[in-house]
């Protein structure tokens, strides 16, 4: 193993080149090159084989990280991607939109010894993409098909991992969905620059060629009831994630062009898809040539900055509440937009909306931080007497995402829900109050990350199955 592992201490951390910003900034394409085989190689050996690989626990997937960083560093990328994709229904997904920083690779045991860390997730998409391309990855193949089935409502990470794994056991699954595509929020909430689109559907027609039945423009309490639909199905998962956007409750909010951070990243993606988009071509949600004022400090406020600079937008300012250091968003997507000409206003909060008909300008009160919250993040304060105004030709709402009410709009009132509004499970088995009826992704955990949501859709999977073998033999306990 030493010949091969272990070379951090004389071969540096290195990441796949990145586009220049004058470049990248005419486009919508990924940023970030791939790996060529052999520079995937050297930074897999750069991989410490350590007794206790932090990465590994603080990946929700539990990846093997570390022998799989093995085999890619001794060139056996086939024996790589079937290790990856063993506890990872969307490996290249994960490997380009993972806040990385956060979690496996600002884990990495050699990181927090000065040396930097193993670039895990570029070695990732490397191992997948060189899978795909070599014609590796393959349809589901079912040898005993189950005369039970699954109905799936939502199309994005946690219904698509979900629908995958019960799929391999032989279960008839059909997952339904509201929108014209399947894909969720990987389709119309993720730009193309960090998740090119056929990254995405190239894995939804894997799962279609596998038996999996996808019917789309589908709403449960219009189409079909929730009950009608367990009538239909030996089993439901809800997996609908969190669209309802976060208001921010000041005057003025009533204005036009004051936009949800979904409304308009939708617009941009469907028309990179090359759908006809009214608003976006009227100008509406097009921000050409505009000032834009992205109000949030997430990931998706990030979205909304970068998205504007590519529509070539006069000038794109982020107001963010805390300081730089207490943003909950990706550091690396955080830098990348700063590298792209996006101004961030820290310790700003939004405190009214001026205008006539439309928003012309946003009075913004500065803040200080002062002691910890029950979170144990410091709570920003309103410094006395110092507003300003920032001139405005619109403004985007990236604030976070709150369940919608899933019981009215399903048409069953019997449904439980938490006091957050997210769907009451099971901890043990992920089941709602309604038998057979399974919950999973952010419906049940709040808004969170892609890989949370895959990870809940391989659990469910697991609960379901003992439900259905559950019912068909009951004599077994």
């Amino acid at each position: 193993m030493t010949e091969k592992m272990l070379k951090f201490i004389n071969i540096g951390q290195e990441s796949p080149p990145k586009r220049a910003k004058s470049e990248r900034k005419e486009d919508f394409n990924e940023i970030y090159r791939e790996f060529i085989n052999e520079k995937a190689k050297e930074q897999s050996s750069r991989c410490s084989q350590c007794g206790v690989p932090f990465c590994q626990i603080h990946c929700p997937l539990s990846n093997n990280i570390p022998d799989w960083l093995k085999l890619a560093a001794e060139g056996r990328d086939e024996e790589a991607y079937q290790l990856s994709q063993s506890t990872n229904n969307m490996p290249e997904v994960c490997g380009r939109i993972c806040p990385q920083d956060r979690l496996c690779e600002g884990n990495c045991v050699i990181e927090q010894s000065g040396h930097g860390t193993v670039t895990i997730g570029s070695i990732e998409k490397y191992i997948t993409e060189t899978a795909w391309e070599k014609g590796w990855i393959k349809p589901i193949k079912v040898f005993n098909e189950i005369n039970q089935s699954i109905g799936i409502i939502g199309a994005g990470p946690a219904g698509l991992a979900c629908g995958e794994e019960l799929r391999k056991k032989g279960y008839q699954i059909t997952i339904y969905d509201r929108y014209d595509r399947a894909g969720g929020l990987l389709i119309y909430g993720i730009p193309n620059f960090k998740l090119e689109k056929h990254v995405v559907e190239r894995r939804i027609k894997l799962l279609k060629d596998g038996g999996i039945k996808f019917i789309h423009n589908f709403e449960v309490g219009k189409d079909s009831s929730l009950n009608e639909l367990r009538e239909k199905h030996d089993a439901i998962l809800i997996a609908t994630g969190v669209y309802k956007a976060r208001e921010v409750t000041i005057p003025g909010n009533d204005l036009n062009n004051i936009f949800p951070a979904m409304e308009f990243l939708t617009a941009s993606n469907r028309k990179g898809l090359g759908d006809k988009v009214e608003m976006f071509d009227n100008g509406t949600l097009n921000s050409k040539d505009k000032k834009v004022i992205v109000i949030g400090g997430g990931d998706t406020a990030m979205d909304c900055v970068r998205t504007s600079i590519r529509q070539n937008a006069k000038s794109v300012k982020c107001i963010y509440r805390r300081d730089k250091e207490n943003m909950p968003g990706s550091a690396r997507e955080v830098m990348n937009a700063e590298e792209e000409g996006v101004e961030f206003i820290w310790l700003g909060n939004p405190k009214k909306f001026i205008g006539k008909n439309k928003i012309q300008s946003l009075i913004v009160d500065k803040m200080k931080l002062g002691d910890p919250d029950e979170s144990g993040r410091r709570k920003p304060i309103i410094e006395e007497n110092s507003e300003f105004e920032i001139e405005a030709d619109v403004v985007i709402k990236a604030l976070g995402f709150d369940p919608e009410e899933i019981p009215r709009l399903f048409d069953e009132d019997r449904l439980q829900v938490t006091k957050w509004g997210t769907i009451k499970t099971d901890f043990d088995n992920m089941e709602t109050n309604l038998p057979g009826v399974f919950a999973a992704g952010d419906i049940v955990r709040g808004a969170s990350l892609v890989v949370w949501a895959i990870k809940d859709g391989r659990d469910a999977a697991n609960s379901i199955h003992s439900y259905l073998q559950l019912k068909q033999n009951p004599k077994v306990a």
